[in-house]
């Protein structure tokens, strides 16, 4: 529980998240480095009410937040409940069966098409709770709209499965998250542009179920496939993009060769691309595919060279256009990277970074939470890092 961790190590953990070094805290504080090393430490006890509240204004926190009694470590059974009505949003034949609905106002696509872009926003903010909570309503509107409009309404409702898909498979709801990617994919045949946008999470649903062959088959055709039209930015977006899901099945099935091949064919396209775009809710460009570089190579334990690709990615102007939910998921699969080299102090600091980019992503993210639970077990695990599983309510043991 929250309330178990220390006060030193509540202190450097939002020393840490603030950017601040222990000399710039200590200079704030009006007292010496030496003092602030061992408040953290747990040396120095603190135990003045006025010192606490003087460390929380310098932390710009309410001081309660340093006693452990005003937040709880996050629950993410605590979400079940409100999961399960988009489970039941999913499985509603409703429409089909000709049932009366709860809702028996109909809305027009371009209202339901709002409603999505407004969904896609959260999901790229990582606002996962929100989204959560968004969903269920948004399914059945965009259901009711193709149903009364199969043309308008085809559209939105793809969009609205995809974006279902994505969120599920973030929260390791893998079954649900398969049967909204299949039916983005059933609903989106005959259409080339709406079959690779859906076979993009497709690819994300296979792979995280075990059947990473298949989802590189599933990529590489749709992707051919888009790849033979007139080439426009937003398409080469799609075809890059599942170029890298390609790569990705790939060296999850430890195929180097290929994984390599595919990431240097998206970055042919990406080049033509450029950074800075969000065609089809992708984010693909330059700068996304070099952070899939690195994915891949976590995926085939090539530590080294994914940590050499990630400093080089991060570095890149693209990286701070692209959505907080993707720097934050990078950051994590940088930190995989950097356990898997025995550097816990790294692995904390990305961690630490992603956990302030989108908070979300490393506290509601089962994966992520394993990779946080992992860098607190280390034995040079630093203090801040074993705060922030403490807060989030990780452990390995």
């Amino acid at each position: 529980m929250e309330s178990e961790v220390p006060i030193g190590r509540r202190v450097a953990y939002w020393r840490v998240r603030r950017r601040m070094s222990q000399q710039v805290f200590a200079d704030r504080l009006g007292k010496s480095k030496s003092w602030v090393d061992k408040v953290e430490r747990g040396v120095r006890a603190l135990d003045k009410v006025s010192t606490l509240r003087d460390i929380a204004a310098a932390l710009r926190i309410d001081h309660a937040l340093l006693l452990g009694q005003d937040s709880r470590p996050v629950d993410v059974t605590a979400r079940i409940e409100d999961v399960e009505l988009i489970g039941a949003a999913l499985s509603a034949y409703d429409i089909a069966l000709e049932r009366p609905t709860a809702g028996p106002t109909v809305p027009d696509a371009a209202r339901v098409m709002r409603g999505v872009a407004h969904a896609w926003t959260s999901y790229q903010h990582a606002r996962y709770p929100a989204l959560i909570d968004l969903l269920p309503d948004l399914l059945a509107g965009a259901q009711r709209g193709h149903a009364h409009d199969p043309r308008a309404g085809r559209v939105p409702l793809v969009e609205a499965y995809r974006l279902t898909a994505a969120l599920l498979v973030k929260l390791g709801e893998t079954g649900l998250a398969w049967l909204a990617a299949d039916r983005a994919m059933a609903l989106a045949t005959g259409d080339p542009v709406l079959v690779a946008s859906a076979t993009v999470q497709l690819g994300q649903v296979l792979r995280a179920t075990g059947r990473a062959r298949a989802a590189g088959r599933a990529a590489l055709t749709a992707a051919y496939r888009i790849g033979q039209a007139d080439p426009d930015a937003a398409r080469l977006s799609l075809c890059g993009t599942l170029l890298v899901q390609a790569a990705l099945a790939a060296a999850r099935q430890g195929d180097d060769r290929a994984a390599a091949a595919r990431i240097d064919e998206a970055a042919d396209l990406a080049a033509e691309v450029g950074d800075g775009h969000d065609h089809h809710h992708t984010g693909f460009g330059p700068t996304a595919v070099a952070l899939a570089g690195v994915a891949v190579g976590v995926e085939l334990g090539t530590a080294d060279d994914a940590i050499a690709r990630h400093g080089e990615a991060v570095g890149r102007a693209g990286w701070r256009w692209l959505p907080p939910e993707h720097r934050a998921a990078h950051l994590i699969e940088a930190a995989r990277a950097y356990l898997q080299t025995e550097d816990p102090g790294s692995a904390a600091r990305v961690l630490l970074d992603a956990d302030l980019i989108a908070p979300s992503e490393v506290r509601h993210r089962p994966a992520a939470r394993e990779v946080l639970a992992h860098a607190a077990d280390h034995p040079e695990a630093p203090s801040t890092i074993v705060a922030l599983a403490a807060i989030v309510g990780v452990s390995r043991a």
